[in-house]
């Protein structure tokens, strides 16, 4: 039983699995993930449920029981991975854990409606959890975890300059609204409408269903619609040169060697 426990924790340990079947169990389960995608697309199509709806259903009880034997084997070889802890500790840490969290959503609409006495109309938005399932693919893919630390990496950045376009959003559809409500009482009936105005002219989508007539407005517009252009590519400047830099080190740990006499890089 611990040789067994022992190749089941290698086998899927996302950072250190080295046994053969390990390449093959994340490609399993990363088309299992992509395919779910995909029949949750096709069962939104009223023409194909009822020629295929049963095929979905048994791939659906499919999907559900790998989902779920994975997370139990992960719960059960926790204190492999974690020999430093307790069994039940290092339990734990895994399943609340964020990855340990999303495989249980991933797993937890399904059994729900049996474990609770709900609504049947609730019930059916909890199908709508099943995307979590998509948030799984961070564990088998590095260029997912790479995207992820650069996120953490710059949350600070990314919140401050969030901050200074909401600022920005509401002193724009406030000006607008002082601006415009004489003229357009409709399009312009308060702030909160203004704002829809402010969106679609600060990240210059620019819908056309409201915008100003007036000299003043069109100045304004003009005006927002090129800072915009330049506040708005903020975070995507901050987050293009956290990746490179993510990279550069990613590479740069994968193509350094030492030397195994003296231990220096070569």
């Amino acid at each position: 039983m611990k040789v067994l426990k022992n190749k089941l924790a290698l086998l899927v340990d996302d950072e250190q699995g080295t046994m053969r079947g390990t390449a093959f169990f994340e490609y399993f389960i990363s088309a299992l993930i992509v395919a779910n995608m995909v029949a949750i697309v096709l069962e939104s199509y009223e023409e194909i449920m009822p020629v295929y709806g049963d095929w979905l259903m048994n791939f659906e009880l499919f999907s559900i029981g790998v989902f779920t034997v994975e997370y139990l084997i992960r719960i059960w070889v926790s204190d492999e991975r974690h020999p430093e802890l307790p069994a039940w500790k290092a339990r734990w840490k895994y399943m609340t854990s964020f990855l340990g969290l999303v495989d249980l959503l991933a797993i937890l609409p399904f059994y729900l409606p049996y474990l609770l006495l709900m609504d049947l109309r609730i019930l059916r938005s909890l199908r709508l959890f099943r995307l979590i399932r998509l948030l799984k693919l961070n564990r088998y893919f590095t260029s997912l975890r790479l995207i992820r630390n650069v996120i953490l990496k710059t949350k600070n950045e990314i919140a401050v300059t969030v901050f200074l376009v909401f600022i920005l959003l509401v002193l724009a559809s406030t000006l607008m609204y002082n601006i415009e409500k004489q003229a357009q009482p409709e399009a312009f009936k308060n702030i909160g409408e203004s704002m829809w105005w402010a969106v679609a002219t600060l990240t210059t989508v620019g819908y056309g269903d409201v915008y100003p007539i007036t000299g003043l407005g069109k100045l304004l517009s003009a005006f927002i619609a090129l800072l915009g252009i330049g506040i708005v590519a903020l975070p995507t400047g901050i987050i293009s040169s956290a990746y490179m830099e993510e990279f550069r080190e990613l590479k740069g740990k994968t193509t350094s060697c030492s030397c195994p006499h003296c231990g220096k890089e070569l």
